[in-house]
């Protein structure tokens, strides 16, 4: 078998690396494997924390940014694997295994993705609904993912090494999507592993999940302006999301037609739309109710709906508005 390095960037990650290399060094992967943490310039307790890991190799460097961390991480790994995770995730016992199988006797140009555990025990509602809703929109496509995110990702070094890596001059947030894209366009496959997991530690408020759901879509909007494909169903990017907000957006339009202009006929699209909203959105719905039944079902087809859109609509009008002049860096 060969040697798997897993690469772990962090910045200030006091309240989760220690969990994040627990959750790595308690694998039931039967073959030894590596543990790279690159800090990227913490100011906390981080570099303290991964020095009680004697099994843990560590580079510290100047703060340049997540890309440029999981960049360094990889180039100083001795494996012919590389497993990124982020250091708010917590490896499943049997994620390393299943990324040494998924590697085995493929094509050298595969580059395998994992994704989020389903459901996210020890999380708030918010901290549910994300992993959820990331896990669904990851997974529909396995065979042919528009993308693979960073949290999970396994690939050849030499493949790294030959493609030049995470981009440092990018946006925050999707440079792994770039990444992902420049690897399909240079001949390289794409395939999503189910059973590759990481839980994610969220530790969302409300203002948290509405907070980065606004960032998150400033930043693809604009990339997506740039890549010229804005309608694409692209993983979190993804139909149901871009549904929802369209109709909540339509909605509240119809909605101020209806009371400043009157005329009921403002009113007779709304139950074509929301109608079109369920319909789109039935797999994800079910994912939810699979990862915690109506309890979690019910909040999250509210906050889906009627509140999470918001910040996505916001975010994507702020992307249109700064790409002419900022682009994608």
């Amino acid at each position: 078998m060969p040697l798997i390095s897993v690469v772990i960037p962090v910045l200030n990650g006091r309240l989760t690396i220690r969990d994040c290399l627990d959750a790595a060094l308690a694998s039931d992967f039967g073959e030894e494997f590596e543990i790279v943490v690159c800090d990227d310039g913490s100011t906390d307790e981080t570099v303290q924390i991964v020095k009680e890991f004697d099994r843990v190799r560590l580079l510290e460097r100047d703060h340049g940014g997540a890309a440029a961390a999981r960049n360094a991480g990889a180039n100083a790994a001795t494996g012919e694997i590389l497993f990124f995770i982020d250091a708010d995730c917590l490896l499943q016992p049997d994620a390393v295994k299943n990324a040494a199988n998924a590697m085995t006797n493929v094509d050298p140009l595969t580059v395998i993705g994992g994704t989020y555990t389903l459901s996210a025990p020890g999380e708030n509602f918010f901290g549910k609904f994300q992993s959820a809703f990331i896990h669904h929109s990851e997974t529909k496509y396995s065979a042919a993912p528009d993308y693979i995110a960073s949290h999970a990702l396994v690939m050849r070094r030499d493949t790294f090494l030959a493609t030049g890596g995470f981009p440092e001059s990018f946006m925050p947030i999707i440079e792994d999507v770039e990444y992902a894209h420049r690897l399909r366009k240079t001949g390289h496959r794409l395939v999503m592993e189910p059973t590759i997991l990481v839980r994610h530690v969220f530790n969302f408020s409300a203002w948290r999940s509405l907070r980065n759901a606004f960032k998150k879509s400033r930043f693809w909007t604009r990339y997506s302006l740039h890549n010229k494909d804005v309608f694409t169903d692209s993983g979190t990017a993804s139909f149901e999301l871009k549904t929802a907000t369209a109709v909540l957006g339509l909605s509240l339009l119809l909605l101020i037609g209806w009371l400043v202009l009157g005329g009921n006929w403002w009113l007779w699209p709304l139950p074509i739309l929301w109608a079109a909203n369920l319909v789109v959105s039935l797999g994800l719905l079910r994912a939810f109710a699979r990862a915690g039944g109506l309890a979690l079902l019910l909040p999250a087809m509210l906050y889906l709906f009627a509140i999470y859109p918001i910040p996505v609509g916001l975010g994507a009008v702020i992307g249109i508005l700064e790409y002419p002049r900022k682009g994608v860096l």
